[in-house]
């Protein structure tokens, strides 16, 4: 009788014993589930006001932007006014960065060789100036964008027209090309085999067609059209396949992630607006500069884009 009710109790035992690991095995694997669960769970989005603070331009009392000052259409004063496409972007984009109203920008001019340089001194916090992206830039400056998508197009004086009509007319030993120092434009007419002039700027390649130094320039169409309205019985535009695009873009020092972020950002949200039907800064400044030099446009999509809430975003979306 005794060993029976010995036996009775060890096997009692041995089950609670059972009972017992499958408690805390099956406890252990519910937390180890949650733990995996929560760690899997998306962080919370990041604040615009949170990015501000961390970047460059947190305690600046304006905000130093590098443009050009000689682009009719794109960035020129007049009457000691500021006007063009990038300088309405550049005030957009000022403003969603809490620098509201012209007292709070500070225009810096540069030549098109000063963009990159500026930025990696310090000279400047952001560069809209007819600035392609390219992979040999991204290396020395960040970029936001594009803002913009154009095409290199070819100017020549208006006397000219039937004698340059295609590439093979710019290779011709008597033509003079010219192009801008520091610009994508030399890579363009290197790889074409198109021998060219370099000047210090588009400007000064215009002022040599002009004055009959060259018979042709190649730049960016923006940039051409701006001259052409200028003078538009002398100067022509000819449209040449040279099969690329240019994508314009915002330079951002390279070390500042969260002032990229931040300008990346807001032009995003100008495009999400623009899909939404609602009129917007961007489109305003196209309509008021370019649209009527070279037609109408659409704000193209923003690469890189992070996801923040807003000032006037307070639900995740």
């Amino acid at each position: 009788m005794a060993d029976a009710v010995g036996q009775s109790i060890a096997t009692r035992s041995s089950r609670s014993r059972q009972l017992l690991t499958t408690v805390v095995v099956t406890l252990s694997l519910i937390l180890t589930t949650a733990a995996t669960c929560e760690g899997e769970q998306e962080p919370p989005r990041r604040s615009v006001q949170e990015l501000r603070e961390l970047s460059t331009i947190s305690n600046r009392a304006k905000l130093r932007i590098g443009i050009n000052d000689a682009f009719p259409l794109m960035s020129y004063t007049e009457r000691g006014v500021r006007k063009g496409f990038d300088v309405e972007v550049g005030r957009y984009i000022a403003s969603s960065l809490g620098f509201e109203g012209e007292q709070r920008i500070e225009w810096v001019t540069l030549i098109t060789e000063e963009r990159i340089t500026a930025l990696r001194q310090g000279r400047v916090d952001i560069v809209i100036a007819s600035f392609s992206i390219t992979d040999e830039r991204a290396r020395d400056v960040s970029f936001a964008g594009p803002y913009l998508v154009t095409t290199p197009e070819v100017l020549i004086a208006a006397e000219y027209a039937d004698q340059i009509q295609t590439i093979p007319d710019l290779r011709k030993e008597e033509i003079k090309v010219c192009a801008a120092g520091g610009s994508t434009t030399e890579r363009l007419l290197t790889e074409r085999a198109i021998p060219f002039e370099e000047a210090a700027g588009p400007p000064d390649c215009r002022d040599g067609i002009l004055a009959g130094r060259y018979h042709a320039m190649v730049s960016d169409e923006t940039i051409l059209a701006g001259f052409k309205s200028q003078y538009p019985d002398q100067l022509q535009i000819v449209d040449m396949p040279f099969g690329v695009d240019e994508s314009l873009g915002i330079g951002v020092p390279l070390e500042d992630e969260h002032l990229r972020n931040l300008v990346s950002y807001f032009l995003d949200k100008s495009y999400r607006q623009s899909q939404d039907g609602r009129t917007t800064a961007w489109e305003t400044a196209y309509t008021n500069n370019l649209g009527p030099w070279l037609g109408p446009a659409e704000q193209p999509p923003p690469l890189d884009v992070p996801d923040l809430v807003d000032h006037d975003d307070k639900v995740a979306r």
